[in-house]
């Protein structure tokens, strides 16, 4: 039997990668990644040369069969996805549950994550937080869930695109324009910027910028409180 590392890489700054990714990635005799492009640019950066398999949504039941046979065979195979924390909205829980049900090692090396860099930015106290990842860009089922989260006493986080970020916080505010949210956009990035208020100051204020670039992720609490 061999060892499947599950490896979180940077959402942007690659500073952020560790020590620990950094040799893991060194050692591996395969890197199995959501996109080769993406990761080469990342393997370029840290001067790691070493084979790669493409493993993303499309065809990660059949690139989880290859990774099985490799690891059968005794070498050392790690997965990233594209940027932070593998199966958060990325690919690699059907390759993690495969690999453990074969018998191998399925072993978490931490890291960055959109999704844990926001709460601790976020200033919310909720006991209870719900990662729901992104909404449908259906207007009606996104409103529909959203009410539904919102009703909820839990804190919840989304990830959104440019394209639909004014739409996302219409449908927070129309909702419930109090409730307190904490918006980041470009995490770790250059421009990265944080908002915090109510659904309607965040709303307005990212309303008032010709256009909106970038990544976003949303932290809604259960409760409003500045």
């Amino acid at each position: 039997m061999s060892t499947l590392y599950i490896i979180a890489t940077p959402i942007g700054n690659l500073g952020d990668i560790s020590f620990r990714a950094v040799e893991i990635l060194k050692n591996a005799d395969l890197v199995a990644c959501e996109d080769t492009r993406r990761t080469m640019k990342l393997l370029s950066h840290l001067g790691i040369r070493v084979k790669m398999l493409s493993c993303r949504s499309q065809n990660e039941q059949i690139a989880a069969e290859k990774v099985i046979n490799i690891l059968n065979q005794g070498k050392i195979v790690a997965y990233a996805s594209d940027a932070g924390t593998p199966s958060l909205s990325d690919p690699g829980a059907v390759l993690v549950r495969a690999a453990a049900k074969a018998g191998h090692d399925v072993i978490p090396i931490p890291g960055p994550s959109a999704f844990a860099s926001l709460l601790s930015v976020s200033g919310g106290r909720d006991k209870t937080v719900i990662f729901e990842g992104f909404l449908s860009p259906k207007p009606g089922r996104r409103k529909s869930r959203l009410r539904e989260l919102m009703a909820m006493d839990a804190a919840f986080v989304l990830y959104e695109s440019p394209f639909r970020i004014l739409k996302l916080l219409g449908d927070i505010a129309e909702i419930d324009r109090e409730r307190y949210i904490c918006l980041g956009r470009e995490m770790t990035k250059i421009h990265e910027e944080y908002l915090r208020g109510s659904a309607a100051e965040v709303l307005e204020e990212i309303g008032k910028k010709n256009e909106q670039i970038g990544e976003f992720s949303v932290f809604i609490s259960s409760n409003y409180s500045k």
